[in-house]
């Protein structure tokens, strides 16, 4: 590597402690996502370019910066703010991280300017890197958990609905969708974010209901469509790869037609006549077989389903199902999202069974 002179002599101890600051900062942050990457998500791409990106920068972390390191005179180090003290989830963990690499990485774009302006270039094209590698992350943690959420609870409003939705999460709940049609706008927005934060808290996704505009501004995990919403492609566009979408399907056509417009997940139903879709004919059980033997995306059975009849929807095979006034109307929501989930537990484990027996 070409010798390194700053044009800008006077300035060089400032420089250099920023430089080695800011090239620790971005490889320490690294490192956090690192690990997540390879043991939290097996990822072996992402984890190679985590460990990539950290190779790169050390080469530029030589001595000549590690020399100006003045720990004990940096007020820095005594610098802190409650959020730092605590995460809430691993999306969290990974977006804070996340974020502190790419403001590092610009501190080293503008003032490796000045050291080497070969920095400054190499700090920006790995930065762009780290975008395109947060968007593979966050949606590749989303896939991945909305994949392993068997239990999708769909509010409907209610004046105890934080109590309820709290108590579903006790119980196992990992995925919810919010859904008021009659709220003002800014009442959804601030039941939506209050909403946010407890997901953070207990892990879980948090899907809007129609709404895309809101789920962008609410942070959420995505949105769900009904037939009659935003062209999927539009969603897309205005939502980015990070972030789920849903769409609502009551047959073959709707089903084949939503996975062909880029679908995260599907909803099949209505299952049972329910009064939540008043008027609407049931779909049967007839179109679960058919979503068990021609859907390659997540897909959630809907529609009148409770503790009765769900082990008929199981049995028709349905991996997931998704429920309203089954848990929004319960005294025990803990308890009857308990129930639902050992139920669909014991479901796949029988098809398991059942797979693996001579």
């Amino acid at each position: 590597m070409e010798e390194r002179r700053s044009p800008y002599r006077e300035h060089d101890p400032a420089i250099s402690r920023i430089l080695d600051a800011n090239l620790d900062r971005a490889r320490e942050g690294l490192r956090i996502i690192e690990e997540w990457c390879r043991f939290g998500l097996n990822h072996s791409e992402m984890s190679d370019e985590c460990k990539q990106l950290r190779q790169e920068l050390a080469s530029w972390h030589d001595a000549e910066l590690r020399a100006a390191r003045d720990t004990p005179e940096d007020i820095g180090t005594e610098l802190s703010h409650s959020q730092e003290e605590q995460r809430t989830s691993i999306e969290q963990l990974l977006q804070v991280n996340l974020s502190r690499v790419e403001e590092a990485l610009r501190v080293l774009e503008e003032y490796g300017k000045l050291y080497q302006p070969k920095m400054g270039a190499a700090s920006k094209q790995i930065r762009y890197r780290v975008y395109t590698l947060e968007s593979s992350l966050l949606s590749y943690h989303r896939h991945q958990q909305l994949r392993e959420s068997p239990l999708y609870l769909v509010t409907s409003p209610s004046e105890e609905l934080f109590g309820i939705v709290e108590a579903a999460l006790q119980g196992g709940l990992t995925l919810f969708q919010y859904r008021d049609k009659e709220a003002d706008d800014t009442v959804v927005l601030s039941i939506a974010q209050k909403l946010r934060q407890m997901c953070h808290y207990y892990g879980a996704l948090l899907i809007m209901n129609d709404r895309v505009d809101l789920a962008v501004a609410t942070d959420a995990d995505g949105v769900h469509l009904g037939q009659q919403d935003i062209p999927i492609a539009l969603a897309r566009q205005m939502l980015g790869q990070k972030r789920l979408i849903g769409r609502s399907t009551t047959n073959p056509d709707e089903m084949q037609r939503a996975i062909a417009e880029g679908a995260d997940y599907i909803g099949v139903g209505p299952v049972y006549e329910t009064p939540t879709k008043a008027g609407r004919e049931a779909a049967g059980l007839e179109y679960v077989r058919y979503a068990a033997e021609n859907c390659p995306i997540p897909w959630f059975a809907i529609g009148g389903i409770d503790t009765n009849n769900i082990n008929e929807v199981l049995s028709a095979g349905a991996q997931r199902v998704a429920v309203v006034r089954t848990i929004m109307q319960s005294e025990q929501p803990t308890l009857v999202t308990q129930y639902l989930l050992s139920q669909i537990t014991r479901a796949q484990n029988l098809r398991r069974l059942e797979a693996h027996s001579p």
